[in-house]
């Protein structure tokens, strides 16, 4: 199964559109997890016209992504256990923070907020923060990731220049 995770996406702010190189990514996947942020409830609507879409509302969604995603989740995905929480807070790194919001222990976690690509194993839970695909901060490249799932958990980033 090959899942697209995005995070941050802040749009219309940071984008008007989802910049093609997520797009042609978007076309081949099964699933779809967004990591909060999105800003406005019509990424919801274009990202669930590619795959089931999962997700949870970050520090700056507003009512309508608020009343459809809860602050984090855990779903299941070919036996493996997903949590998914956009990783803002107060104290401590984003990292720590995603990794402490869940009391189970699960097979990966997907988090935001930073707009900072992570890929790290905190014991046998795979760390995963896909970055941002519109809006890069100081970093070179924006990015997405992809979890392929299938007898384990592959994740890897998918790093690009433009955002259009």
């Amino acid at each position: 199964m090959k899942i697209v995770v995005v995070s941050d996406t802040h749009m219309p702010n940071k984008a008007i559109q989802l910049p093609n190189r997520l797009v042609h990514e978007l076309t081949t996947a099964d699933q779809i997890i967004h990591a909060g942020d999105w800003q406005t409830i019509d990424v919801y609507k274009n990202l669930e016209q590619y795959a089931p879409v999962s997700g949870v509302a970050g520090n700056v969604d507003g009512s309508q992504i608020k009343e459809l995603f809860p602050d984090k989740t855990t779903i299941c995905v070919n036996g493996f256990q997903i949590g998914i929480v956009h990783g803002h807070g107060m104290k401590k790194t984003t990292e720590k923070r995603a990794e402490e919001a869940f009391e189970t222990p699960l097979d990966c976690i997907v988090f935001g907020h930073s707009h900072i690509p992570y890929l790290r194993y905190a014991g046998k839970t795979l760390l995963f923060n896909p970055g941002s695909a519109t809006d890069k901060r100081k970093l070179p490249f924006y990015s997405f990731g992809v979890l392929t799932v299938t007898e384990e958990i592959r994740a890897e980033h998918i790093f690009y220049k433009q955002k259009e």
